[in-house]
């Protein structure tokens, strides 16, 4: 047995029974690469799956890039809690504590004037995305933070953009998805049929909550619903606050997701310019605290790498 294979549970569980600030595309995405192997259909993993902490060499790779007075920070793929890292089907996986620790760095870096959060993401876990959102908005005090939608802010994505100083988004992007998720996976009548019966005893009326091995109670869908009430409430309440709406306006949204113009319609964004002439703007404003033009030149290299990066 692989080391990737006795962390399926691990993995599993960052997907299922856990509430998600996601879009359902992007959980069936990571859904279609765990389902058959949880399944037993298959035994292996695709390549690129780690679940190990970061390695020197990977933390190397971390390191904060300055451009033209900015620090341009990716915000890509899927958003977690705490390291580890699955991009199966071409997704890119990152931590809420590294993206903090990345923010902190630029902070704290004497050429930087302003820090640029570049989003391509569907979003990720619920479970330590406000910490990181408060954490964004109270950066904005000492320096400015801009949101780059480029090209996909949903979700947990839209919940640390909106805590930015402004966002700026691109003509074909898209925003929102102002919601919470929650999967359940059983397969009780997939063990009946293999004549497979697991015996559980446990303490604690709520322990066995969610089994896959039964199927669902009313006492545990109630417990989903209420924890999809509270952390949908933490969600409108949040985005309500950092952009200046009412949790109405917010909630009348539906988790609905956005093209850029309908966005700012709505006030969810506050400008709409593509990637480049977004970057290119904010490095004109720094641009006589530089010497030379090789940090924009720079800058302009760096924007049509991520716009490569692969879609969501």
């Amino acid at each position: 047995m692989s080391h990737a294979l006795i962390n399926y549970p691990h993995i599993a569980s960052m997907v299922f029974d856990t509430p998600l600030y996601a879009t359902p595309t992007l959980v069936q995405s990571v859904r279609s690469v765990l389902e058959p192997r949880l399944l037993g259909k298959a035994t292996d993993l695709p390549d690129g799956i780690n679940l190990g902490s970061d390695t020197p060499e990977e933390r190397e790779m971390q390191h904060l890039q300055v451009v033209g007075r900015m620090a341009i920070i990716p915000v890509h793929g899927v958003l977690v809690a705490r390291r580890g890292t699955i991009n199966a089907a071409c997704e890119e996986l990152v931590s809420y504590e590294r993206l903090r620790t990345q923010i902190t760095a630029a902070l704290n870096h004497e050429f930087v004037e302003e820090i640029v959060l570049d989003f391509h993401t569907g979003g990720g876990h619920a479970m330590g995305c406000k910490e990181l959102a408060d954490f964004i908005r109270a950066s904005t005090a000492t320096k400015p933070i801009t949101a780059l939608v480029n090209f996909a802010a949903y979700s947990a994505g839209y919940f640390l953009a909106a805590a930015c100083s402004r966002i700026v988004c691109s003509p074909t992007a898209g925003v929102g998805s102002i919601g919470v998720i929650i999967e359940t996976f059983e397969v009780s009548r997939m063990e009946e049929e293999a004549g497979i019966v697991f015996n559980t005893f446990f303490r604690g009326d709520h322990k066995n909550d969610g089994s896959p091995h039964e199927p669902i109670t009313d006492q545990a869908v109630a417990e989903i619903n209420h924890k999809l009430d509270v952390h949908y409430t933490v969600f409108t309440d949040a985005i309500a606050a950092y952009r200046g709406m009412s949790t109405d306006e917010v909630v009348s949204t539906q988790a609905r997701l956005y093209t850029a113009e309908d966005a700012l319609a709505a006030k969810l964004i506050d400008e709409i310019a593509p990637a480049q002439d977004a970057v290119d703007a904010i490095a004109q404003r720094y641009s006589s605290q530089s010497s030379n033009t090789g940090p924009v030149r720079s800058i302009r290299a760096q924007a049509r790498a991520l716009d490569a990066q692969c879609q969501l």
